[in-house]
């Protein structure tokens, strides 16, 4: 045994510890869920706060998520490279954005065993940062045919397409690249259309507006909640706008620590994001959230949470937390809500229309949670009810091993729901059961 697999296993030994500990202090909170949660009070984890993840397992012969009832799954793709977004191009052809976060100098010993953590759940490594082609030319559910769309890109997440310009939202910046309809691969140069920090929380969600006009990117935090200091952050925890026409960028909405998934409600036209909050408050505090986004929003991070729940570890800007805007919809703390697509009405039977989460799930939590796909159902442009299971049973009972944790959902070109796994690296489909 290495001494920093040992150095790693003494920290999350330690962190064991400590997350048994806090359990013998009380009863474990329920989940922070709906558009009303009960959100405990904040109880500071200490210097070493809660480590805990599954290690990466994959999926063996036969075996897959467990789909609500009424509905079936199958692999579309299978023996992908840490596959995180999904893009549906017009002509039926698949993009499957394959790329993962890249270790860092860790900062101290809980960022060192954090590391070595991530590694084991395979949430940490190489990144091959392309693009991949799928196509099911037969109609059968499943791929038969793929090929390489785009490679050498950096960290590559969010894709659009609009016109004649596919856009890659890689971790350092939107890069604009032409694109002819039907084309097997993009080769051409592409150019940088704005800058992002990389390193932190390094996805960049993209989503166009319906007339094209406009670009919108997702661009998280450096840090948990600032502790690197603010200058740091200048320019992250945000939802940026680009307008195509003018070539200029704006801050469009601020405040969100980690804004990943990005849809429209189409009965409103308006802009709607999954969020992952802070840690070190507690298994539900604060949780995770879908939230409308308002143009010039605040929403709190790092200053507060939910509102204005002041986060006290953080030196104070009482101005920006009177602006503070609560989210609409709780999505269960450190769930890891990050994909994000709209679901309209029938697309999987006994589902009304509403959103589909990815919930890519905790690492740092008592009582393992997220690890599923949930539906959010809507009524006149709102929230309405209760979330309901999609896909569940990424994550062993035991919560030991996880066969794979979902990221991006979209929907496929037959109507099905799309699902990127990026520990089984397998593309999963989901339609009514037969």
């Amino acid at each position: 045994m290495t001494f920093s697999s040992l150095f790693a296993r003494l920290v999350a030994l330690i962190g064991g510890v400590a997350l048994l500990w806090r359990r013998m202090q009380g009863d474990a909170p329920k989940p922070a869920w709906g558009s009303a949660p009960v959100i405990p009070a904040a109880k500071s984890q200490g210097a070493i706060p809660t480590l805990k993840m599954p290690t990466a397992k994959g999926w063996s012969e036969g075996q897959k998520p467990v789909a609500a009832p009424g509905l079936q799954v199958n692999a579309f793709a299978s023996d992908l490279d840490h596959p995180r977004w999904i893009d549906v191009l017009p002509n039926g052809d698949v993009l499957i954005a394959e790329s993962t976060q890249i270790a860092g100098t860790p900062r101290n010993v809980f960022h060192y065993a954090m590391q070595a953590t991530m590694r084991r759940a395979a949430a940490l490594g190489v990144s091959a940062n392309r693009i991949t082609r799928l196509r099911d030319r037969d109609g059968d559910g499943v791929a038969e045919e793929r090929g390489i769309f785009m490679e050498g890109l950096s960290q590559p997440f969010g894709m659009a397409l609009v016109g004649s310009t596919f856009y890659v939202g890689n971790t350092d910046g939107v890069v604009a690249f032409p694109y002819t309809a039907g084309a097997d691969r993009i080769t051409a140069t592409g150019k940088k259309l704005i800058t992002f920090k990389p390193a932190g929380h390094w996805t960049r969600s993209l989503l166009a507006s319906a007339d094209g006009k406009k670009l919108y990117a997702g661009v998280g935090s450096l840090s948990n909640i600032g502790e690197l200091g603010m200058e740091a952050e200048e320019g992250r925890a945000a939802i940026y706008e680009l307008d195509l026409e003018r070539g200029t960028s704006r801050i469009f909405a601020s405040g969100l620590r980690n804004a990943v998934g990005l849809a429209w409600e189409p009965k409103t036209s308006v802009l709607w994001t999954v969020v992952n909050e802070r840690d070190g408050l507690g298994d539900e505090t604060p949780p995770d959230y879908l939230t409308s986004v308002r143009e010039g929003g605040f929403y709190g991070w790092p200053y507060c949470y939910w509102g204005q729940t002041v986060d006290d570890r953080v030196p104070q800007d009482s101005a920006l937390v009177a602006k503070a805007i609560t989210p609409d919809y709780a999505l269960g703390g450190h769930t890891a809500s990050l994909g994000l697509c709209w679901m309209p009405a029938g697309t999987l039977p006994g589902f009304p229309e509403g959103m589909a989460i990815g919930q890519h799930g905790s690492w740092n939590r008592s009582t393992l949670s997220g690890y599923a796909v949930v539906f959010v159902p809507f009524e006149n442009g709102k929230p309405s009810g209760p979330a309901r299971d999609i896909l569940t049973g990424f994550l062993a009972t035991d919560e030991k091993v996880s066969y794979g944790r979902p990221v991006g959902v979209t929907l496929g070109p037959d109507r099905s729901l799309l699902v990127a796994d990026d520990v089984g690296n397998v593309i999963w489909r989901v339609t009514g059961a037969k």
